[in-house]
C-alpha cells in the first residue's frame, strides 16, 4: 500500500530532498485475524492487522481537536510551478500541483495513528466477498459534489475506469482489478483477477472519485473535456476545499467549503480547519528559502542540512519566537532516496558499473562538509522501518528466497549489502582502485586519464539531471571523485515541467528519486520495480528495472497471507533489489525538520504515523498571530 501523505506533505516532500523515516517500533510479528478475514458482512472500516482501533460510532480520531477554531489563512510554499490540474494524467503526482487532490474525497480515509486501517468517507460501509475475489462499497446517501449533485455509483465506476486507462500509475496499482459494476442502490462491486491480494480492497478505498458529469461535459467555450489531456480549468470537486483562484505558475488559492457535505463525519471532525489555503510557487530553491524569511509563506519542511544549521538560529524572528524551528519524528514510512541510473542506457546495464559509482562517492566527506553530520547513509529500500533486511537471510525469509533461487544473484544468500565507507584517505584510494577494476571487468579502460569503452573508444560521460539547484553542491564533489577514475560529469538543472517531461521520455543518465514506503507494502511495488512498468511513460520505475526475480518477489509481498510472511517477503525483496545495485543510495534523517511562522495551534497529541500533521489537523491561532503579525 502506498504511504499516504497529507496534500502538504505531497507538495513539499515531492519537491525537496526526502528526509524521512525514523526507526519504528516493530508491528506485531504475527497478526491477529484481519478485519478483512471476516468477509461478507458490512463493515465501517478495513484493516490489514487485527481489528480497527475505532469502532463504528467513534466520535473523531484521537489526534485531532474537535473544538479547533475554523478560519484564517495558511500560505504554503513550493518550488517550481504547475501546468496541469488533471489528476487523471498525473496520478498521485497531482500533489505537485499544490492542494488539488484536497478538492476530491476518497471512498475511505486512512487513520493517522494506525499503520493499516481505513474508515468510511464517501462510502458508509464496505464488504469483502468470502472468496476474496471482490469488494463492495456502499456510498453515503448525502455525499455530493460542490455543484450540489449527488456522488453516484456511476461516478465511482467512471473514475476507476478512467484512471486505470489513462494513468500509468493507476494502471499498475489496479492491475489485478478487472472491473467495477453497479449493485443495488448506492453499491459498487470491484472484481479481482486473483484471490489472496490482501490489500486490494483498501487500495480501492484510496481512489479519488471524480465527477463523471463534469468530465464528460463541456468547457465554458463549448469544447468537450478530455480526461486524458492536461488542463488548467478549475475542476469540480466534492472535498473540504475548492479551488477558487489560479495564477498559473505563481499561486493557487483554496477555500474551505462552507456547506461541505462531510464536515460532521467522524473521520473529518477536527480536520481541515483553515478557511483559506494558498500555495505560493517559487522557481528557485534559494528564492523559496528567502521567501520564508520574508514572511511570504508560513511553513517549510527543511530538507537541506546547511540551511537548518546556518540560516535560522541568528535570524531575528527566530530569536523573538515569531519564527519557530521544530523537529518531528519521521514515523510511519520507510524510504529509498537515491541517485537513479537509467538502466535503459547501455553504459549502466552492467551491475559492476553501478557499483563502481557507489565506490567513488565519498558520503563521509559530504556528511562532514555539506550536511553537518545530520544524515545517515541509506542501506535499504525500506530504510528506517522494520521491513529493512539485515544480516544474512534466515528462516522464512530464506525460504522465500530459495523458492525463486534460480532467478536471483547467488550473493543474495552469502553477502550482506554494505555501502562503501570512505572515512580515511586510505579507504578512498582503495575504493577508487576497486571502482577502476570493476569498470575494467565491465569493458572499460583508462586511457590518458579518460575512462573509455574498450570496443568503441567512446568516453564514459554522465549527465546528472535535476530540478533543484541545491543538488549542484552535492553532485559537484561527487563529479570530482568520478573524474579521478576518468568519468566526465555534467550537471543540468531545469525547471520542473521540463524535468518531468524528460523523465517521461526516459531522457536522462542519472537523477535523484525517492520512494516512500508504508509499513504495508503491496501492489505499488509493481509500479516501483516491476518489469511491466519499466517502459511506461510516467512510470515510478524510473530506473527501468526488468528482472524476473524481482517480479517474483513482488508477488510474494502482494500475496503474503499474514504479517509475519509480509515482513519476510519484503525483506527478501529488499535484499534482492540491493544485490543488483540498481540505484546509488543517498542519505536520510530520523527526523523531519520544520520552520513555521508562529500563527498556528495544534492538537495535544499528533498522529503517530503522520509526522507533524500540518496543516490538516492544525488551525489558525488568533492570539499567536496577534503577536507574530497576520499573514499577507
Amino acid at each position: 500500500m502506498i504511504a499516504r501523505r497529507s496534500f502538504l506533505a505531497g507538495a513539499l516532500a515531492a519537491l525537496g530532498l526526502r528526509g524521512p523515516a525514523a526507526a519504528q517500533e516493530p508491528a506485531e510479528s504475527a497478526a491477529k485475524a484481519s478485519a478483512q478475514a471476516a468477509p461478507d458482512r458490512w463493515r465501517h472500516a478495513l484493516t490489514l492487522l487485527g481489528e480497527p482501533k475505532y469502532g463504528p460510532d467513534f466520535p473523531h480520531f484521537e489526534y485531532v481537536d474537535p473544538k479547533a477554531p475554523v478560519g484564517g489563512l495558511v500560505r504554503l510554499g513550493a518550488q517550481g510551478g504547475f501546468d496541469n490540474l488533471n489528476v487523471v494524467v498525473n496520478g498521485l503526482k497531482g500533489d505537485l500541483e499544490g492542494g488539488i487532490t484536497q478538492i476530491y474525497d476518497t471512498l475511505m480515509e486512512d487513520s493517522g495513528d494506525e499503520p493499516f486501517s481505513s474508515y468510511g468517507l464517501l462510502a458508509e460501509a464496505v464488504r469483502v466477498a468470502p472468496d476474496g475475489m471482490s469488494v463492495t462499497y456502499r456510498l453515503r446517501a448525502g455525499a455530493r459534489w460542490h455543484d450540489g449533485r449527488p456522488v453516484t455509483v456511476e461516478d465511482v465506476i467512471w473514475s476507476f475506469e478512467t484512471l486505470k486507462a489513462n494513468s500509468p500509475f493507476y494502471a499498475a496499482y489496479y492491475h489485478s482489478v478487472t472491473g467495477a459494476e453497479p449493485g443495488s442502490e448506492r453499491e459498487i462491486t470491484f472484481r479481482f483477477s486473483e484471490s489472496g491480494n490482501r490489500e486490494l480492497p483498501q487500495v480501492l478505498g484510496q481512489m479519488q472519485v471524480l465527477p463523471k458529469h463534469w468530465w464528460t461535459g463541456q468547457t465554458a467555450d463549448g469544447k468537450p473535456r478530455n480526461p486524458a489531456e492536461t488542463t488548467l480549468e478549475i475542476p469540480l470537486g466534492s472535498g473540504p476545499y475548492r479551488l477558487v483562484k489560479l495564477d498559473p505558475g505563481r499561486s493557487a488559492t483554496y477555500e474551505r467549503v462552507a456547506d461541505y457535505w462531510g464536515e460532521d463525519l467522524s473521520v473529518n471532525r477536527g480536520r481541515n480547519n483553515f478557511g483559506t489555503i494558498r500555495f505560493e510557487y517559487f522557481r528557485d530553491g534559494s528564492v523559496l528559502l528567502e521567501a520564508l524569511k520574508g514572511d511570504l509563506y508560513d511553513f517549510r519542511t527543511e530538507n537541506v542540512a546547511r540551511n537548518w544549521a546556518t540560516q535560522f538560529d541568528d535570524f531575528p524572528a527566530v530569536r523573538e519566537g515569531r519564527l519557530v524551528k521544530e523537529e518531528f519524528p519521521g514515523r510511519g514510512t520507510g524510504i529509498m532516496q537515491a541517485f537513479t541510473f537509467n538502466l535503459r542506457r547501455d553504459k549502466f546495464k552492467d551491475e559492476r558499473v553501478r557499483r563502481a559509482f557507489n565506490l567513488a562517492m565519498n558520503f563521509e566527506e559530504m556528511n562532514r562538509q555539506l550536511f553537518y553530520g545530520q544524515y545517515q547513509r541509506i542501506n535499504s529500500y525500506f530504510f528506517g522501518s522494520e521491513l529493512a533486511s539485515s544480516g544474512l537471510p534466515e528462516g522464512n525469509e530464506r525460504a522465500i528466497l530459495e523458492s525463486v533461487k534460480d532467478k536471483l544473484p547467488p550473493r543474495v544468500f552469502t553477502e550482506v549489502y554494505k555501502n562503501p565507507v570512505n572515512d580515511t584517505p586510505e579507504a578512498v584510494r582503495a575504493n577508487l582502485r576497486q571502482a577502476v577494476g570493476l569498470l575494467k571487468e565491465a569493458g572499460f579502460e583508462l586511457k590518458s586519464g579518460q575512462m573509455v569503452n574498450k570496443t568503441t573508444g567512446e568516453p564514459f560521460t554522465v549527465e546528472f539531471l535535476e530540478f533543484q539547484n541545491v543538488f549542484e553542491r552535492v553532485i559537484l564533489p561527487f563529479a570530482a571523485q568520478l573524474k579521478l577514475i576518468g568519468i566526465q560529469c555534467s550537471v543540468r538543472v531545469i525547471d520542473q515541467a521540463q524535468y518531468q517531461n524528460r523523465l517521461r521520455a526516459f531522457d536522462f543518465d542519472i537523477t535523484t528519486t525517492s520512494w516512500p514506503e508504508s509499513l504495508s507494502p503491496g501492489n505499488e511495488q509493481r509500479e516501483y520495480w516491476g518489469s511491466a512498468a519499466a517502459e511506461k511513460p510516467g512510470t515510478r520505475n524510473v530506473a527501468g528495472i526488468q528482472d524476473a526475480g524481482i517480479d517474483a518477489l513482488i508477488e510474494k509481498v502482494i500475496f503474503a497471507s499474514d504479517r509475519e510472511t509480509l515482513v519476510a517477503s519484503t525483506r527478501a525483496l529488499d535484499r534482492a533489489l540491493l544485490a543488483h545495485n540498481y540505484v546509488l543510495p543517498q542519505w536520510s534523517s530520523p527526523v523531519v525538520r520544520t520552520i513555521r511562522w508562529n500563527r498556528f495551534g495544534r492538537p495535544a497529541v499528533l498522529p503517530r504515523y503522520g509526522s507533524s500533521g500540518f496543516p490538516t489537523i492544525w488551525w489558525y491561532d488568533e492570539a499567536r498571530a496577534a503577536k507574530t503579525g497576520a499573514p499577507r
